[in-house]
């Protein structure tokens, strides 16, 4: 197969913007490979682009390619390629974005060899939420002796956030809208709903436990009053637009940066591990990728959502591509405080991954 088609959109906009258009298959640079992609995952970060809210960090130009992480199979390669053979399964992050399609042209340092025991969904959705998480929880210097707060820890990167962690030994108080808790509890961390009263139940469940650290992915003001209650010093206090930053530089890492592609490798050896397990919650085909969006943009999504370019179909499509999304209609018309939402800085419902 040499044609395929792409995400691409020529102005700053809504899901209309969004178009598929046909894709030849690229050829290779002498330092770049060719990948057939084959799941990529969605973040909440790359719609604020598209709809032009991070114009003060990042300039499109037009017509513009979305997506950043993904998996696939490299299919070209340049004649400066060492290490990586055609045929090989491959993961990585696309610089320019791009991701979002049936080929991507990227330089080799950008990819690493897929685990074998890393399935594809999870392989296309790990790099920017994993790399996020990686950063914000290994600048805190957790250990056994802490005791941290993670709101929104659900989400595509708080979900991470809590098993690194729980990982590095620290006891995770988790505040996530009380259909996740038994979710919540299987990656080893203490529930805790959020609403009026929240500092005393944090306190309760703490146990005595002094509170040392606060990482907020959700992004509205409450959040620094808790941590400000709850004793934080602000150095122990990540706040959504702390996150936001570290969301944007990973979001357009150059080729050659070294600290991505050494995060990338070790979350995909913790997934190979089973130390760390990342969600899947909606796995949908390329071609429903605005759906895919607009499920996602609903904010009540538990870790990833994620696009396959070539999923195996089981049962009528309109079913099973949205049985995943009818988990959490119940809650569309929650309060927004109590979902389990990543936002970015500046805004009260604005999911940011």
């Amino acid at each position: 197969m040499r044609i395929g088609s792409a995400v691409q959109y020529d102005r700053y906009g809504d899901f209309d913007v969004v178009e598929l258009v046909p894709q030849e298959r690229p050829e290779p640079g002498p330092g770049d490979v060719v990948v057939e992609i084959i799941a990529a995952g969605l973040n909440h970060i790359e719609r604020f682009l598209r709809e032009g809210r991070l114009r003060d960090h990042i300039e499109l130009d037009f017509p513009a390619h979305q997506g950043v992480d993904f998996a696939g199979i490299v299919r070209a390669k340049g004649s400066a390629v060492k290490g990586i053979r055609v045929g090989d399964e491959v993961m990585g992050h696309a610089p320019e974005g791009g991701a979002h399609a049936t080929w991507i042209r990227v330089p080799r340092e950008v990819v690493i060899i897929k685990p074998t025991h890393v399935g594809w969904e999870v392989a296309g959705g790990l790099y920017l939420a994993g790399c996020t998480a990686v950063t914000i929880v290994r600048d805190l210097k957790l250990g056994p002796e802490d005791t941290v707060v993670i709101s929104a820890a659900a989400g595509g990167v708080g979900h991470i956030e809590c098993q690194l962690a729980h990982d590095a030994g620290a006891t995770v108080i988790a505040l996530g809208s009380a259909r996740n808790h038994d979710y919540l509890r299987q990656i080893g961390t203490l529930p805790v709903v959020y609403g009026d009263g929240e500092e005393g139940r944090i306190r309760e469940i703490a146990d005595g436990r002094p509170i040392t650290a606060f990482i907020d992915n959700h992004g509205d003001a409450p959040s620094k009053a808790l941590a400000a209650a709850l004793g934080i010093d602000d150095g122990r206090y990540v706040s959504s637009e702390e996150r936001r930053d570290v969301e944007i530089r990973y979001l357009r890492a150059p080729s050659g940066d070294v600290e991505a592609m050494e995060n990338l490798t070790m979350l995909a050896k913790a997934v190979e591990d089973r130390r760390v397990q990342v969600l899947i919650s909606g796995y949908y085909p390329f071609e429903y990728i605005v759906d895919a969006y607009e499920d996602l943009a609903e904010m009540h999504s538990r870790g990833k959502v994620v696009v396959g370019m070539q999923p195996v179909e089981t049962g009528a499509r309109l079913d099973w591509y949205r049985s995943e999304k009818a988990r959490d209609l119940r809650d569309r018309y929650a309060d927004d405080r109590g979902s389990d939402t990543e936002t970015m800085a500046g805004g009260t419902a604005s999911p940011a991954s």
